[in-house]
């Protein structure tokens, strides 16, 4: 065989190779924008792709850390990769970003970017040396840059982009703070406690209302910080959430008043009893909320007309439960349930034992949702416990602001034992057993 053909087989079988290593995929990205540039990462550093746009703030965060998110009970930082690199962002429409949420290590992290594109399968032979005409971000954070299909692909070191080595004054690593929360350094240890307290009582919250609408807020704040203080002993940091009903429950589990769904027992009315005060009209209105099946209803009657033997008294309960509501007006009881200072008000029947037509006749069990409007005259007492916590925040204010409209010149409510009325309209008379607060119009 001559040279010439030996030099053409062999160049041959040199391009066959070449086009073999080319077609050979070994590596593949996950391809995302920035700025207007391509940019990959290598696909198995990539957790998932998602799109969110609820972060919770987190204090003292570096500019680059948007906040914190709740991914199905994980709570993870979320790392804005334009701000790290000082790039330009694209305006946002719907609200959502784009999210890839990487695992590097033992960590997971959620990373923004403009947009995310596809997987690409490269030869990672193909891969060139990174320089500094490839990028707007420092070459130190890039693996290397690639070609494929006319696009031209920055490849990210996202180990190193979010390793814990020193920092250096030129785009230094992300730095992890205790637990999952990106902070700078702060001399005051007291003060980054607090941050990521107030953060994990952040998706505490979250968590109450998604799992059972109990919405925190000016009324409860205080009994849910304290309650977190007493919850998160001997809880390992990543356990500071709520996945579950169960876990909301467990949380809530010292939250209701005493007595709840059951008659007053002689202490709880006695207490109630004794913060009533003297009134001088003839006629006492009441405005029962959440009366459920009448319990609360009928021990406060009977307190009630105890106190005010020679007064007229009329309780409107309402419900929105209708089969309680329906129920509420003809309960019967066998004698031990019903408690000693009732015994005065209460009739034998065939069944059991009922209320007089002292009690029932002043009493109205209708079915009403307490956020839609109703007609009753100025009231002297509005009985609402546990209800408004379980409201949305903005019908808390909403129903607290009518209660101010319906009641009488230093009219008053009694709350659950763990709410509270902001004291500028409101004089607190009571919060242990009993939460009563006066109005100050």
């Amino acid at each position: 065989m001559s040279a010439v053909v030996k030099d053409l087989v062999q160049l041959n079988a040199d391009l066959q190779e070449q086009k073999e290593r080319i077609d050979t995929v070994d590596f593949k990205m996950i391809t995302f924008s920035l700025a207007g540039k391509a940019y990959g990462v290598d696909i198995m550093n990539v957790k998932e792709i998602a799109k969110a746009d609820k972060f919770t703030f987190v204090p003292n965060a570096a500019s680059f850390v948007r906040g914190v998110y709740n991914m199905r009970g994980d709570i993870i930082p979320i790392i804005d990769l334009r701000q790290f690199f000082h790039l330009p962002q694209d305006k946002k429409t719907d609200g959502q970003e784009n999210m890839l949420i990487l695992r590097i290590h033992e960590q997971v992290y959620g990373t923004i970017v403009d947009r995310i594109d596809k997987v690409v399968g490269i030869n990672h032979e193909n891969i060139q040396p990174p320089h500094p005409i490839f990028g707007d971000i420092n070459i130190k954070f890039i693996t290397g840059v690639v070609e494929k299909e006319g696009e031209l692909y920055i490849i990210l070191d996202v180990i190193r982009i979010f390793s814990q080595k020193e920092k250096s004054d030129d785009a230094a690593p992300i730095q992890v703070t205790e637990g999952p929360y990106l902070a700078k350094p702060a001399a005051d240890k007291a003060a980054d406690q607090r941050a990521v307290t107030d953060t994990a009582i952040g998706f505490i919250k979250e968590g109450l209302f998604a799992l059972r609408r109990f919405s925190t807020a000016y009324i409860n704040e205080t009994w849910v910080r304290k309650r977190f203080n007493e919850w998160s002993i001997g809880r390992d940091k990543n356990e500071l959430q709520l996945k579950s009903a169960s876990d909301a429950d467990e949380f809530l589990s010292t939250f209701a008043s005493p007595c709840t769904e059951s008659f007053w027992d002689g202490d709880y009315a006695q207490a109630v009893k004794n913060l009533l005060p003297n009134i001088e009209a003839n006629n006492i209105n009441v405005w029962n909320i959440g009366c459920g099946k009448g319990y609360e209803t009928f021990s406060f009657a009977c307190i009630l007309k105890t106190k005010y033997p020679d007064k007229q008294i009329k309780i409107w309960a309402n419900d929105h439960d209708v089969m309680a509501i329906s129920q509420a007006p003809n309960m019967v009881y066998t004698m031990t349930e019903i408690p000693d200072y009732c015994h005065d008000f209460v009739v034998k029947g065939n069944n059991g034992y009922s209320f007089s037509p002292v009690i029932k006749d002043s009493i109205v069990f209708e079915f009403h949702d307490v956020t839609n409007e109703n007609t009753l005259p100025a009231l002297d007492i509005i009985l609402i416990r546990d209800v408004l916590s379980y409201l949305p925040e903005q019908d808390q204010t909403k129903v607290i602001d009518s209660f101010k409209e319906k009641l009488k010149a230093k009219g008053l409510v009694i709350l659950g034992k763990n709410e509270e009325f902001s004291e500028v309209d409101w004089t607190s008379l009571s919060k242990e057993p009993v939460s009563i607060f006066s109005h100050n119009g």
